[in-house]
């Protein structure tokens, strides 16, 4: 596509969970095709049915999103957690509907395809149930660029934010969504965010680090952010391969070092351009921890004494201003460095199922329970608190 670098060949598409564009450029393994059910198109009335059980909580503050989990959260608090517990943030979604829309696209392959493109609400629901997880905040990672076409963006965006909001409709207590946006068409992106928001019960949206090469503090997007700002919207930063085609190491996948990069380098334009500043309604959720973003402040704080780089102080704030998932971190050392970044206030439980499949999502939740850093209290917010302060629509369908 323009503004990209070829895709490399690589390994088989398992290798390459997220990038959507290289399953059109390596040989697909054969698999039986999604068993999951065939979500039918919304109707207006759907659409209005859906945001309905949300509007309820549309002005609910901290306080009122932690009162909506009811005797659950109560009983949490005590120490005595139900077994569906976690509140996932980083959940993605491929309804049928989704899926063939996608294969039309060129997106994906006809058959076959990645794991990731197997999504079932069967196994949505037993990866949450074998995992403790009440409730999954589901998105749809597409490259911005998919949707560069005007006509392809106005039918692509509406098909997948509905749905993702028929899904959440469906089962108000198990999900909720983040929807899509098409940036590069602002007039666009406005009008599918007032739809997405307002009318089909969104928890926010998803925003890709980057589109056509610019990130996400180009000038390009204030409009965008200024309507997002207003509205005191959440915005889930997703990272893609790099505008320059990735790092190119044989048998390294783009999503293991590149998509941290990614997301860092996001983080990082939104800060310089003034973007955080200038909107301080914004709550940004940078997913994977945030890539390297917790890591490199001190970095930027003694190139900013210098005079280098960022004024002094503006990447400490920032960083203790974003939002994070605990999505692919899977390391004991990952947790520690995050808290001690961003405090446990601002870390949100992920599991990034179905790009992680379900035995590793089961390994990678066994480490996260067993991890030393997260004390009563920490374990508590990061599991489920914060996500009840900060999704209140979600918060008040899961109220008891």
């Amino acid at each position: 596509m323009a503004g990209r670098a070829p895709v490399r060949q690589g390994g088989p598409l398992s290798a390459i969970p997220y990038t959507w564009r290289s399953a059109m450029n390596t040989p697909p393994p054969t698999r039986p095709a999604p068993a999951g059910p065939a979500y039918r198109a919304l109707s207006r009335r759907d659409a209005l049915r859906a945001a309905g059980a949300a509007s309820l909580a549309a002005g609910l503050g901290a306080a009122g999103a932690t009162a909506a989990a009811g005797p659950a959260l109560a009983a949490a608090e005590g120490g005595d957690r139900p077994p569906a517990w976690r509140i996932d943030t980083h959940q993605h979604v491929l309804t049928r509907a989704m899926h063939d829309w996608a294969v039309e696209a060129g997106l994906l392959p006809p058959e076959g395809g990645p794991t990731w493109a197997d999504w079932t609400l069967d196994g949505a629901l037993g990866t949450m149930e074998d995992n403790g997880i009440a409730a999954g905040v589901v998105s749809a990672p597409i490259p911005s660029m998919a949707f560069r076409d005007r006509t392809t963006a106005e039918r692509g965006v509406r098909l997948c934010n509905e749905a993702m909001a028929e899904l959440a409709a469906d089962h108000p207590t198990r999900f909720g969504f983040f929807a899509n946006l098409a940036v590069l068409h602002t007039d666009l992106a406005l009008e599918q965010a007032a739809y997405a928001l307002d009318e089909l019960g969104a928890d926010g949206v998803i925003l890709m680090t980057s589109a056509d090469g610019r990130y996400l503090g180009d000038p390009a997007f204030e409009p965008l952010f200024a309507e997002l700002n207003r509205r005191r919207a959440v915005v889930f930063v997703h990272p893609d391969s790099l505008p320059e085609g990735g790092s190119g190491i044989p048998g390294v996948p783009d999503f293991i070092a590149d998509f941290l990069f990614d997301t860092t380098r996001a983080a990082l334009s939104l800060i310089a351009s003034g973007t955080l500043d200038r909107h301080p309604d914004l709550r940004i959720i940078l997913s994977h921890a945030g890539g390297f973003l917790p890591y490199l402040a001190g970095r930027a704080e003694s190139a900013a004494r210098q005079g280098e780089g960022l004024a002094p102080g503006a990447v400490a704030a920032a960083v203790r201003r974003f939002h994070y998932d605990t999505a692919m971190p899977a390391s004991p050392y990952a947790m520690p460095s995050l808290l001690a970044a961003a405090g446990p206030s601002r870390v949100l439980f992920g599991t990034d199922w179905p790009a992680r499949p379900a035995e590793e999502v089961g390994v990678i939740t066994r480490d996260h329970e067993a991890d030393p850093a997260l004390s009563g209290a920490a374990r508590q917010a990061v599991d489920r608190g914060n996500a009840l302060r900060l999704l209140p629509r979600l918060a008040s369908r899961l109220r008891a």
